[in-house]
């Protein structure tokens, strides 16, 4: 199978519910803290939900760079497999326990588990697929994780019904099924098949770090990647919170609504954004730039109406509005690394990016939940517009590539 010209397609589906574990394990938590405050009267307290929130983050992000040296490293269709297996065994654990410090060690080991997958899924597929159907199949990986946002959403539906325990439980066995089924199917892609070259030498750890660092286009890779992942992991977190409020809904409804608006104009996004990417980016070497910040773009306007929004049509309209632009930038962020960084280094490369985006969004859902025990929880959103508007113009400013694919131009 693995020699077959669909297989790099087979691999983006299987990675695609891989992605949909990913985000539906670590989304559902958002919508349940109704049902588990009930049982762990820690939670009331929005300030420490936030943390519980905030630790898997935090634990994700330092462990993403060291995710992706080593899926620089070793065959990543085994990190990957591991990996899915470990975190839903935590996600079933999640089911078993009975205090707010269980939770927290448990949301500490589900960020080591889930940190290894996405460097080494996207140098995956990026190796799999080149320049004309990159930003395409890296945007369809990426509706898996839509996929598992939305899902996640029905999280508070599930536990309403059947409780809390049970949601964790059943969630986390499937993973662990999925786990078996990808061990069998899926393939590593080696380095020679991608250039025609002989497999380049693995550079040591230091070296790594010395050339990624060296490159002014990669400090400037990280700003980007992170400002817009402060309302990415806002929306992902606290969402829920802010529908339920704003519009007056309980939590069941809230959470469902949320996590489908977003994830399924986040769909819409990254397809349209990875064919648009890839047809662009034949035509102007800074095709993919572009279609980066035209999607950032959608963003300020949707943050400031999230924020300061108080009716249906203005709030869910902001959601579709900024679903639809964080897919754009989505599909785009590792095809715009391929184009400065070769593919030995990606892995590494993005693990960084993952660090600094994660550290943001760790960050962000702490301040939000602040904001909220305040009464600022809307201006918290729209301020974030700000930010974005200053990655914006850095980007379209700096970001000027030489090559479509860094590795091709180098070998020609």
């Amino acid at each position: 199978m693995k020699n077959n010209k669909l297989y790099p397609w087979v691999v983006v589906g299987l990675l695609w519910v891989v992605a949909l574990l990913n985000y539906l394990d670590r989304q559902m938590l958002s919508t349940m803290r109704d049902s588990m405050q009930i049982d762990i009267v820690e939670l009331q307290k929005a300030e420490a939900f936030g943390v519980l929130m905030a630790i898997f983050l935090y634990i994700y992000g330092f462990m993403s760079p060291v995710a992706g040296v080593i899926a620089d490293r070793v065959n990543r269709k085994w990190l990957i497999v591991i990996s899915l297996f470990v975190w839903s065994a935590v996600t079933y654990g999640m089911g078993m326990a009975t205090n707010y410090n269980q939770l927290l060690v448990l949301r500490a080991i589900m960020g080591v588990s889930e940190a290894l997958y996405i460097p080494a899924g996207l140098a995956l597929i990026a190796d799999y697929h080149t320049g004309r159907t990159r930003s395409l199949a890296i945007g369809i990986h990426m509706t898996g994780l839509y996929m598992g946002q939305a899902l996640g959403g029905f999280g508070a539906t599930v536990a309403a019904s059947y409780g809390w325990h049970s949601a964790f439980h059943w969630f986390g066995i499937v993973g662990i099924i999925y786990a078996v089924i990808l061990s069998v199917l899926l393939h590593e892609k080696k380095s020679d098949m991608v250039t025609g070259t002989t497999v380049p030498i693995k550079l040591s750890f230091l070296k790594s770090l010395s050339t990624l660092f060296s490159m002014t286009a990669f400090w400037v890779i990280l700003f980007y990647f992170a400002a817009p992942s402060l309302p990415g992991w806002a929306t992902k977190n606290w969402l829920p919170t802010l529908f339920a409020d704003n519009l007056g809904i309980p939590m069941a409804q809230a959470g469902p609504l949320s996590t489908i608006t977003i994830a399924a104009s986040s769909f819409v996004g990254v397809i349209v954004g990875g064919l648009w990417s890839d047809r662009w980016v034949q035509k102007n070497i800074r095709g993919r730039v572009f279609t980066s910040a035209i999607g950032l773009g959608f963003t300020i306007p949707s943050l400031i109406l999230l924020g300061m929004g108080d009716t249906f049509i203005a709030i869910v309209g902001a959601a579709v509005l900024f679903g639809l632009g964080f897919g754009i930038f989505d599909a785009n962020n590792m095809p715009i690394l391929c184009q400065f960084v070769p593919p030995r280094l990606r892995a590494t490369a993005y693990g960084f990016m993952n660090m600094m985006g994660v550290f943001a969004g760790a960050a962000v859902t702490q301040v939000l939940g602040k904001f909220k025990d305040e009464g600022l929880f809307g201006g918290g959103f729209a301020m974030l517009a700000l930010i974005v508007a200053a990655a914006l113009i850095l980007q379209l400013l700096t970001l000027r590539p030489k090559t479509i694919d860094y590795i091709d131009e180098q070998n020609k």
